[in-house]
């Protein structure tokens, strides 16, 4: 995890709720009162991001103690204290709700794709995740998906090169995109190319594409496909998956299935912050 690019959006995302001051916390409580409290996970799942809480509190105030109580990705029921904290009061209200969206939205992702693993368990494939991510939040999604036992697909535009229908249109075609593309990349990148009939994967195969991704096929559909592949590239299902029965894609010979559900429609994980007194 690159440390500075978390630093950044901690900051900016208190700069989004603090603004000016928290009126509320200012006007209500005593600057020197100090607090403790607790992290409680109010429902069964997986816990990914207690790094990044402790840089919000850190961030705001270096008298603020934050204690976890668990392990980064590990899997807790409902009722769990996950971590404690204690310090200046105003302080720790003021950071409240950014460590709680994010610790929330972080374990949301682990859990979900946690049980994307689990549904292939015992299969050669692969879970990975997408491009649809939270703008400027995709670093800690896609920590959240590896958190939750999954792989990461492409981090942006500029690390991996995956011809897609309208690249295929606007180039006239997949061995004319994927001619273009070796001419400019290292032998070390790969090269991944949409498809969606027989025909499409015929030519990705001549073309010598190293990843051939399935896209809104049936599982029949699949299935014939990675027979028409023969090992000569790795498959990857895509389209929808979030709304499949992962076993049976899986049984239907893919390496990989992508899932921009594990990030765009991740429920949050239910967390509070529990206060008192000191």
């Amino acid at each position: 995890m690159n440390n500075q690019e978390i630093d950044r959006i901690v900051t900016m995302a208190l700069a989004e709720d603090i603004g000016n001051g928290d009126i509320t916390g200012e006007a209500c409580v005593p600057p020197k009162t100090t607090i403790k409290g607790r992290f409680i996970a109010k429902e069964t799942g997986v816990i990914c991001g207690l790094f990044v809480v402790e840089r919000v509190f850190n961030a705001l105030d270096t008298n603020i103690t934050f204690t976890p109580r668990v392990t980064e990705g590990q899997e807790i029921n409902g009722g769990t204290v996950i971590a404690d904290i204690k310090g200046p009061a105003q302080s720790i209200l003021a950071g409240e709700r950014v460590a709680l969206n994010l610790l929330q939205r972080m374990s949301g992702i682990a859990t979900k794709t946690a049980a994307a693993v689990a549904a292939i368990a015992n299969t050669k494939t692969k879970i990975t995740d997408t491009r649809k991510t939270t703008p400027l939040l995709r670093i800690l999604e896609k920590y959240a998906v590896r958190c939750g036992g999954g792989q990461n697909h492409r981090f942006g535009l500029f690390d991996g090169i995956l011809i897609k229908d309208n690249h295929i249109a606007a180039a006239g075609g997949i061995a004319s995109a994927v001619a273009a593309a070796r001419e400019r990349i290292p032998h070390t990148l790969k090269i991944e190319v949409e498809t969606t009939t027989p025909k499409e994967i015929d030519e990705a195969i001549q073309a010598a594409a190293d990843i051939i991704m399935l896209d809104n096929m049936s599982i029949e559909e699949m299935t014939q496909a990675v027979k028409q592949i023969a090992g000569r590239a790795l498959t990857e299902a895509s389209g929808n998956m979030g709304d499949q029965d992962l076993a049976t894609v899986a049984a239907a010979g893919v390496d990989l299935i992508s899932i921009g559900a594990l990030t765009h429609s991740a429920h949050a994980l239910d967390i509070s912050l529990k206060l008192k007194g000191v």
